[in-house]
């Protein structure tokens, strides 16, 4: 909006310099960059990112597969584990050896994290793998693919908005350099004469 009045106060004002008249219209370009090319490219972005993380969760729900895994024994705690004072329950998680069978049918045995408080030998808990029984992270799902799309829309709009006002601040900044520069030009010619008796007659 003080572009746009800084454009109009500056129409007919007999006090206007050409260099008042750029900066307000400088002022007025980087507003309509903002409110219009800022939108786009965070509305594409977003678009991309959505279309590309929603095909991520597909291959990852149709590449990882839940299986059920036997504790065959409890390991001792890693100190890198979460503390068990701090932790919620949905947090906490048991290191120990595990028993599964792949998707594929092949036997697996190994170290694992386990969803379980306090496992023992024989308890039953859930393991996300690939096909040949590698653990894998949970697959993304399509809500938080879209969340993560929403972000990456915002961010890149911001991202534009941010470089359109440092562009305009550079513009701005040169502008002022230069007017200060003519300024010290017309000083050192009349400076000499300012102020004697009878000059400019």
């Amino acid at each position: 909006m003080r572009a746009i009045s800084g454009l109009w106060r500056w129409r007919h004002n007999p006090l206007r310099r050409a260099t008042d008249l750029a900066e307000a219209w400088v002022a007025f370009a980087a507003l309509l960059l903002i409110l219009v090319v800022g939108p786009v490219i965070g509305s594409l972005v977003g678009t991309l990112a959505q279309d590309t993380l929603q095909r991520s969760a597909r291959e990852q729900r149709e590449s990882r597969h839940l299986v059920a895994a036997t504790v065959v024994r409890k390991l001792d705690p890693s100190p890198l584990d979460a503390d068990p004072e701090t932790s919620s329950g949905r947090d906490l998680r048991s290191r120990v050896v595990a028993d599964w069978t792949a998707p594929d049918g092949t036997a697996h045995h190994g170290k694992v994290l386990a969803p379980l408080q306090d496992p023992h030998r024989g308890d039953h808990f859930t393991l996300w793998t690939d096909e040949h029984g590698r653990i894998v992270a949970r697959p993304l799902d399509a809500a938080t693919a879209t969340t993560h799309a929403v972000l990456a829309g915002f961010g890149a709009a911001l991202l534009t908005t941010a470089l359109v006002e440092v562009g305009r601040r550079l513009t701005v900044w040169r502008m002022v350099r230069r007017r200060y520069a003519g300024w010290d030009r017309a000083w050192e010619r009349a400076g000499p004469d300012w102020g004697r008796t009878g000059t400019g007659s």
